[in-house]
């Protein structure tokens, strides 16, 4: 799911993908029949199920989990396609990678969106992967928090904040407002533009000013107005308005400038190397979240990441727009199926047609764009991915 990527659209995405919940019976949760028989042969600490719900209303609703335990021998990171701005299906991300199992990640902006600003392959809010913020985060969303503590994996569900900072050689700064988007979310501002990006840089109009950085901060040189390729293994700073101006005025050809971008508000235990930013908590200390009713009443395909007591990490696809099949689900129910399977944190990440789960290189659930039409495998921003250790 996706739009275009301004402030006032991070608010109208949330209330228009997270069509809500009704205060329906909590589900029951049976095994169901399974697609395909189940993946055998999964690392020690590793389980996927397929499991068939009943909703308070008697309509049935397919899920695909995978629980990863702390002392699982695998390594659970973010990914993403051979670059940033375009988009490419789980199933082919998760190839790519030699991942055993993989699942749809964050929201993204898709071409069908009313602000589509051009790059499918754009997260809309926060993404790191190997411990480098690549997209900064949406106000207000929480995340899911993933890395290792003494070797074991650590999960946990916050919400979490970037603070990016620009200093010149001549000792100015001031604040990073992006990373790897479009610029022109506020009328000053300047963006940065990541090796992973993997394309031009978007042209802008007149008085717009990039500034090509090499690996070590290196100023290469200054282009007005922005926009082309970016150096070879290094960066850019993107200004317009304002951010223009100090770039202008502050970087140098041969100086260094200074580029920092922090994830904020995390819990302190153990490393952070993946972050992905979702719409919603779901689950808040072992209760519904008590914002989930306002998410909305419509039942959709949703992916959801929740933590359990122990610290085992839940990976839910939950199917939908299959009548008689899978119904989906309301923010409220999947909520509640992330209860019964024993999370006591949880958030909402990109659903609809966006939902996947692939294991073993199999696609394991049903994919649909409308109601009752075709399976199919969409082209997403990023995943989550459980790889050998």
């Amino acid at each position: 799911m996706g739009s275009g990527r301004t402030g006032t659209l991070a608010a109208a995405l949330l209330a228009l993908t997270l069509m809500g919940c009704t205060a329906t019976a909590p589900p029951s949760v049976s095994s169901g029949p399974a697609a395909s028989p189940t993946p055998s042969g999964l690392p020690t600490g590793v389980r996927y199920r397929e499991l068939t719900e009943r909703l308070g209303d008697g309509e049935p609703v397919r899920l695909y989990v995978l629980d990863i335990a702390p002392d699982a021998r695998v390594r659970v990171t973010g990914l993403h396609g051979s670059d940033l701005a375009g988009s490419e299906t789980v199933r082919s991300m998760a190839a790519s990678a030699g991942a055993i199992a993989a699942v749809n990640g964050t929201y993204y902006d898709i071409s069908t969106g009313r602000d589509y600003a051009g790059y499918e392959g754009d997260p809309l809010g926060l993404y790191v992967e190997n411990g480098r913020v690549l997209s900064e985060a949406l106000p207000g969303r929480p995340a899911l928090l993933l890395g290792e503590d003494a070797g074991r994996l650590t999960a946990r569900v916050a919400d979490t904040s970037t603070t990016g900072t620009v200093r010149a050689a001549d000792g100015a700064h001031r604040e990073l407002d992006g990373v790897d988007r479009v610029a022109g979310r506020v009328p000053d501002e300047i963006v940065s533009f990541t090796e992973e990006w993997g394309a031009d840089a978007p042209s802008e109009p007149f008085g717009s000013t990039e500034v090509l950085l090499a690996a070590d901060g290196t100023v290469l040189g200054t282009r007005t107005p922005a926009g082309g390729p970016l150096p070879r293994g290094g960066s850019s700073l993107y200004g317009i308005g304002g951010g223009a101006t100090w770039l202008r005025a502050h970087a140098r050809k041969g100086e260094h400038i200074a580029v920092s971008t922090r994830l904020t508000g995390a819990p302190a235990r153990g490393t952070v190397d993946t972050a992905l930013g979702g719409s919603a908590w779901l689950v808040r200390d072992g209760a519904l979240d008590q914002d989930v009713a306002r998410l909305g009443t419509g039942r959709e395909p949703r992916t959801a990441a929740g933590v359990t007591a122990d610290g085992t990490l839940l990976l839910v696809a939950i199917d939908g727009r299959a009548k008689g099949v899978s119904a989906g689900a309301t923010p409220t129910e999947a909520g509640r199926l992330l209860l019964s399977l024993g999370a006591v944190d949880a958030l909402n990440l990109d659903g609809g047609g966006s939902t996947t789960v692939v294991v073993d290189g199999e696609l394991r659930n049903s994919p649909r764009s409308t109601d009752n039409g075709p399976v199919t495998e969409r082209r997403v921003a990023d995943g989550i991915a459980i790889l050998p250790k």
